[in-house]
């Protein structure tokens, strides 16, 4: 019999497959180890079923280690290394086996992969915030500086922080991405929704956080009293959003009222959030 309490979005488990780790837990006709292997595509979309057309569940970016139970028709069934997210990605956005790990993370919101170092050279990807790269060497042209990675290609060294240095503060983080556009079940700094906002801003913090608002609302942080406690950095959930206290007064959040992350009083959007839906449902701090 299958462990009713075991979340299908966080738990490998479908009648024909599942995570070996599971057994015991779930029925499936069989189950399997999973093979290690590294996200090689900018980002990655991770959706509900094998399809393209399928729903986004969520996105992985540039470095994200993932656990791949099966590979079949172009896709590839996994689970994040992350936040332990399963779902469906395109195969070719995997390396398998993950050969050589990460060195260092893209600590602005977007940049660019050269074929060298050189800008005017031809751009190969647009890379976003928290991507992570093996870099295995350094060049300079016309004064500015270039990290080279193990791929043969060339990013703005000024861009990159070395893989272990966090950001102390996170809400700076978010506040970077103000104006990204809103996309539902996007993590990256190219659209991001609003738990997405939290996951990324405090994973460049060095804090490991659930993806989905409600996995947050529910384990990240401590609960607080109420509004009056609220500070920097703390947390205001409702029903399937939360954003991110700026001060006491401020809120920023990728809102999908303006469809962007955007930086608003707290106030106003309780107000007019509630007119639709409902006031908040709790407060917490990270």
């Amino acid at each position: 019999m299958t462990d009713a309490l075991l979340d299908r979005r966080l738990n490998a488990f479908r009648p024909d497959l599942a995570d070996a780790r599971l057994q015991g837990r779930v029925e499936a006709a069989r189950f399997v180890t999973g093979a290690e292997a590294r996200v090689a595509a900018p980002v990655l979309d991770l959706r509900s079923a094998p399809r393209a057309d399928a729903g986004l569940d969520t996105q992985l970016i540039l470095g994200d280690e993932v656990r791949v139970f099966e590979e079949a028709d172009g896709f590839a069934w996994v689970q994040a290394g992350r936040d332990s997210y399963v779902g469906y990605v395109e195969a070719a956005g995997l390396v398998v086996p993950a050969v050589h790990a990460p060195t260092h993370v893209v600590s602005v919101p977007r940049t660019f992969l050269y074929a060298e170092a050189d800008m005017k050279r031809r751009a190969t990807a647009a890379l976003s915030l928290g991507s992570r790269l093996t870099i295995v060497g350094a060049a300079t042209t016309r004064g500015t500086d270039y990290a080279l990675t193990d791929t043969g290609e060339a990013v703005v060294a000024a861009h990159l922080r070395p893989a272990g240095d966090v950001i102390a503060d996170y809400v700076a983080v978010a506040g970077m991405l103000e104006r990204t556009p809103y996309l539902w079940g996007g993590t990256s700094a190219f659209g991001i929704d609003c738990s997405g906002l939290v996951q990324l801003s405090l994973r460049m913090a060095g804090r490991p956080v659930p993806r989905d608002t409600d996995m947050q609302a529910a384990a990240l942080g401590a609960l607080l009293a109420g509004r009056d406690e609220l500070r920097r950095g703390d947390l205001v959930f409702w029903k399937g959003h939360v954003a991110i206290v700026a001060d006491g007064e401020t809120i920023i959040h990728a809102s999908g009222h303006a469809m962007m992350v955007v930086r608003e009083p707290l106030d106003e959007a309780i107000e007019r959030i509630a007119r639709l839906y409902d006031r908040p449902t709790g407060f917490r701090r990270p």
